[in-house]
């Protein structure tokens, strides 16, 4: 655990001295926020589910960004049509097994250890989208609608409402079916956009159609992500506008977007932080979903809902190492996000930090 926290503490001051570098006096002016950021970095690495959750979601963000370049077999090639005994080919793991895929192959012979590699970085680029795009949406709406109040707050929240009396997946499943072929041509004459989708996801350029769908998930995913956030958010801003720190604000006539993005958003970000982490998980889950239910794209397109469901044909008696694979690969996925979020609840409350931050004979380290 020391090790992770002198990498942390390496990492928060190679941040200050590049801040310090772009910007003179940077790093004297937030000495008490590096100080601050330092007590974090000293609480995470006591936590011990913290830690195993941040080595899971890094081996994630590493295969994610690697994953398609060391994948070893093209995931577009079915070698099945020149060996069809290359179909659904158990696990050979060394010493039991030797000369075949470690993990076995899919019904189109492909090895599944390459084509996963593949699909972990589709799962991790959707979800990510999907937060980043969403959570800003209901943030920003969230915001105007406790600032604001009256008419505003009302319309907001009613629409707000409107979203989350549907339930989330039938919502997203109408919107991912009716939006892949508006998607597919939008594709087709923005050649830009669609090449630099498919460099994104890590897959072919002509597979388009399939990245068309993959959007069509995406957008789907975020209209169904937001009012969770605008609920939250709206909530903490009805007590934060109330503290002097914003009437202060008010009487030297600061503009109401400085307001809420400089004074009023800072002091309600850690619950967005934590938020945001579970979501990701959630997100990823909920992406897999949706391909599993056949609205996700289809071949030669490895996304890990989709090989899941094929493998569904055969299962159990001869694809239970494709389900159990690709399951394990979503559970840990799921469970690396779910305690990195769980662990940052506690070091973003200055109550459970500090009592993290003391040792068990009550000297702080």
């Amino acid at each position: 655990m020391e090790a992770i926290y002198k990498l942390l503490v390496k990492i928060i001051d190679s941040y200050a001295s590049l801040r310090d570098k772009i910007n003179k006096g940077w790093k004297e002016k937030n000495s008490s926020r590096i100080r601050e950021w330092k007590l974090m970095a000293y609480a995470f690495s006591k936590s011990k589910i913290g830690v195993l959750g941040g080595i899971l979601v890094f081996i994630e963000v590493v295969l994610a960004i690697i994953g398609p370049i060391i994948a070893w077999e093209p995931y577009w090639v079915y070698p099945v049509i020149n060996n069809p005994d290359l179909k659904l080919l158990p696990p050979c793991i060394p010493p039991w097994c030797t000369g075949g895929p470690l993990l076995g192959t899919d019904e189109w012979g492909r090895d599944l250890l390459s084509i996963t590699l593949v699909g972990v970085r589709i799962s991790f680029i959707i979800s990510i989208l999907v937060v980043l795009f969403g959570a800003p949406l209901g943030i920003i709406l969230g915001l105007v609608a406790g600032y604001k109040g009256g008419v505003i707050d009302e319309i907001i929240m009613r629409l707000t409402d409107i979203f989350m009396a549907f339930p989330a997946l039938v919502l997203a499943i109408a919107f991912a079916a009716v939006l892949p072929e508006r998607l597919r041509l939008l594709l087709e004459s923005n050649t830009m956009l669609r090449d630099f989708l498919a460099a994104l996801l890590g897959l072919r350029v002509n597979e388009y159609p399939q990245i068309a769908s993959l959007l069509a998930v995406w957008i789907a995913m975020i209209l169904v992500w937001w009012p969770g956030y605008a609920r939250i958010v709206r909530g903490s801003v009805l007590s934060a506008k109330e503290q002097t720190f914003v009437e202060a604000a008010k009487v030297l006539g600061l503009s109401t977007r400085r307001i809420l993005f400089k004074h009023i958003l800072p002091n309600i970000i850690s619950p967005i932080i934590v938020m945001m982490t579970f979501d990701i998980a959630t997100a990823a889950l909920f992406a897999a979903t949706l391909s599993f239910l056949g609205l996700g794209p289809q071949e030669p397109v490895p996304e890990l809902g989709f090989i899941i469901s094929k493998a569904g044909n055969w299962f159990p008696h001869r694809s239970y190492h494709i389900v159990t694979f690709v399951g394990i690969v979503l559970l840990i996925i799921a469970l690396g996000w779910n305690l990195l979020g769980d662990a940052l609840r506690d070091i973003l409350d200055p109550r459970t930090r500090r009592a993290i931050e003391f040792t068990e004979g009550g000297e702080k380290k």
